[in-house]
């Protein structure tokens, strides 16, 4: 039997996304088999705690005590409650110092992938430094991507070990599109792209008439108001959880400019995120730092519903239909809803899928379009797996 190539890896973040990696790492044991690779993974954290094999080297989490960690994390339990012999546990002063020590020592010797699925700004540090190391990068972690100029330039610095398609579009193959592209020598001129489930979602069901009020609180509610349980389920398998929590953090339209960000310096822009157009879907003065989450949904959210039903009724008027999007042109980036035409593929965008068009000299007058599901722990999961893979051959 042929020796199978092994890739260790190190996960950062194991909310939702990442337990649905280790998940499918688990379930595609003998898939993964086949295909003469095996991930070996040495290490999981969370903000708090860093869970390391006993012996990076020659050691690794065992499928049983993976499932116990997606267990543990289900439950909303540190890793550092995680008993078990076959690791040792690391707290929060000591966790970056004992992951520059894995990088340091796997780097350059077996290699090591080091994968992003938290959602946190501060993962940028020990990234960078895995990069100096010579360890590739997997990311679904947008913040990293959309830290400043410098940090963006270290991080990518070595094209061929960074992966990060699940950035943008979860699994849609968005990045590899436009690498591919650009690449040929077709020079993209004009992005515009609906990348929030969350937004699409919002806008198709104002686009029927609804209050843009009652669509977010149905939402939030999970169903039990208007538009109805099996569109809420859909929508709830599509967006990012933190939405019912606080609905400003996708309406604020930050989330898509980040997305947009990431698309924008592929495309050779040196731009920052102060540097994009943001139209939020709600005025400062019901910002988080003024209105409660309460308040924004019982009294502020309805104070914007005749707004957007007028703006809804004027684009109809036109044979247009309102979509929340990111346009990238020139030197220009810029995120909030436009007016579209009704026939076009953003215009028949229905329900949290995401659509990108793209135009370039080969696609000039019919844009190239992705479209999909753009969100959701089990795609975007299976996106960073694909990118996992998709860098074996840098593997000893």
């Amino acid at each position: 039997m042929a020796t199978l190539k092994k890739i260790p890896l190190v996960l950062m973040g194991c909310g939702g996304v990442g337990r649905q990696l280790l998940q499918h790492i688990v379930s595609c044991r003998s898939l993964h088999a086949n295909l003469g690779v095996h991930l070996r993974v040495v290490g999981v954290s969370d903000s708090k705690s860093l869970v390391v094999a006993s012996d990076v080297f020659t050691k690794e989490f065992n499928d049983n005590l993976l499932s116990e960690i997606c267990r543990l994390k289900a439950d909303h339990s540190s890793l550092s409650t995680l008993i078990s012999g076959e690791c040792q546990v690391f707290l929060d002063s000591d966790l970056r110092g004992k992951l520059s020590e894995i990088a340091s020592l796997l780097g350059t010797s077996t290699g090591l992938a080091f994968v992003d699925c938290s959602a946190s700004s501060e993962t940028v540090e020990i990234l960078t430094q895995a990069v100096d190391l010579g360890c590739c990068i997997v990311l679904a972690n947008k913040k990293p991507l959309t830290s400043t100029k410098e940090d963006y330039d270290k991080l990518v610095s070595r094209p061929r070990r960074i992966r990060y398609e699940s950035t943008v579009g979860a699994g849609l193959p968005v990045i590899a599109s436009l690498n591919r592209i650009l690449s040929s020598g077709d020079p993209v001129h004009r992005i515009v792209g609906s990348l929030s489930g969350t937004l699409g979602y919002v806008m198709s069901e104002v686009e029927d008439g609804k209050p843009l009020s009652q669509v977010v609180k149905a939402a939030k509610s999970l169903g039990y108001t208007e538009p109805g349980l099996i569109a809420i389920l859909n929508f709830y398998i599509a967006v990012d959880h933190s939405f019912f929590l606080n609905p400003r953090d996708d309406l604020s339209g930050m989330d898509v400019a980040r997305k947009a960000l990431i698309l924008a310096r592929l495309l050779g822009m040196r731009i920052n995120i102060d540097s994009i157009k943001i139209e939020s879907l709600y005025p400062e003065e019901m910002g988080p730092n003024i209105m409660s989450v309460e308040d924004f949904l019982s009294t502020g959210l309805p104070l914007l519903d005749n707004d957007i039903g007028e703006r809804v009724r004027k684009a109809s008027l036109n044979g247009n239909v309102l979509r929340y999007v990111c346009v990238i042109e020139g030197s220009r980036c810029t995120v909030g809803i436009q007016e579209l035409p009704k026939n076009s593929p953003l215009g028949r965008l229905r329900g949290s899928d995401n659509v990108l068009e793209i135009y370039s000299r080969c696609y000039s007058e019919q844009p190239l379009v992705i479209q999909g599901a753009g969100a959701g722990n089990d795609t975007t999961a299976a996106g960073v797996l694909a990118d996992i893979l998709d860098i074996q051959d840098l593997f000893p």
